[in-house]
């Protein structure tokens, strides 16, 4: 079968379509037969070389997939052969085929395009396990989401709305501002014009915000714990502004508040598996009602996989970029 491979780490042209071969089924695993792939930033990394699979996982990107069940492990129990479904991946999903745990299986839903529901498992995964299975983030509350724009962002918007919170979304140009907007959030921020924190102080009354997803990290740090309210929380999920930061750490004592720095892929499977659990019992429903929903800004073939890459790195997109492989 094809795949995307890194035989040697670089740049987007580091991507090569290579044959491998298939994926076997494990006992409680299936074989899905790949629709659609979401493109990550860990795809990006993984390519440079900075974030190499987990053991036992294919070594080629690829973190979410769309398809169909075409065979089952021993020991599966709760998928069929023939189901359409949604999977979260620790890596492998550039590809025709992959094997995946049946715990991180979901079900397709009526009136989703099987190839735009790619977007969906590794974002509402990401955002349910921060906002809400750490950072318990309740209604009434508000949250500060930097990268709005991005996959992860515009998800964490429709969530935070449909959990009842103030939703305040960090972008870099008036149209993604306004892209944020049209998703739900209460104010869109030019972080190129505005400063966040002048903002959500002024918003807020002086009070702060409660919860900051942070996608920058970096020097965005020292100043996520100036825009806290007391008893705020920061969940940091990625470094794309540098993996070092200096904050202030009494005004983070003054304020009560909490750092947590979280990823998902390197989780060991059965926390992966309740995230799932959750995102199926809580998450899904809003989809289905279309509270939440995959937002595409493009879609490449799989051997395109380069140029959707590019796509990526040029900071233009709007939502999820996918590769399509049937």
């Amino acid at each position: 079968m094809r795949a995307v491979t890194v035989p040697v780490p670089g740049g987007p042209r580091a991507l090569v379509v290579s044959e491998v071969p298939e994926p076997v089924p494990g006992p409680r695993e299936v074989v899905v037969d790949v629709a659609a792939a979401g493109v990550n930033r860990a795809d990006v990394n993984q390519r440079e070389g900075h974030y190499p699979s987990p053991a036992g996982a294919p070594s080629w990107p690829g973190l979410e997939v769309s398809g169909t069940v075409v065979a089952l492990g021993s020991e599966v129990t709760t998928a069929s052969l023939g189901d359409h479904v949604v999977a979260l991946l620790s890596g492998g999903g550039y590809a025709d085929r992959v094997a995946v745990d049946e715990g991180l299986l979901l079900p397709y839903l009526k009136g989703l395009d099987l190839v735009e529901a790619a977007g969906l498992p590794e974002a509402v995964a990401t955002v349910w396990s921060n906002l809400v299975m750490s950072a318990q983030l309740q209604a009434g509350e508000t949250l500060l989401v930097h990268g709005g724009s991005s996959g992860v962002g515009s998800i964490a918007i429709q969530i935070g709305k449909a959990l009842g919170a103030t939703v305040y979304a960090t972008a870099g140009t008036p149209a993604k501002v306004e892209f944020c907007e049209q998703l739900g959030a209460d104010r869109g921020i030019d972080y190129r014009a505005e400063d966040f924190v002048a903002v959500t102080q002024d918003l807020t009354g002086g009070r702060g915000v409660d919860v900051v997803l942070d996608l920058v990290g970096g020097d965005y740090l020292a100043r996520d714990v100036d825009a806290l309210a007391v008893g705020g929380r920061v969940m940091v999920i990625a470094s794309q502004g540098g993996s070092s930061a200096t904050i202030d750490v009494a005004r983070l004592m003054g304020k009560r508040g909490r750092i947590w720095g979280t990823t998902l892929r390197a989780r060991p499977l059965e926390e992966r598996r309740a995230i799932m659990a959750e995102v199926r019992e809580h998450v899904w429903p809003m989809v289905a009602s279309g509270a939440v929903r995959p937002v595409l800004d493009s879609v490449f073939p799989l051997e395109f996989a380069a140029t959707a890459h590019e796509r990526m790195e040029s900071g233009e997109h709007s939502g999820k970029i996918l590769l399509a492989v049937r």
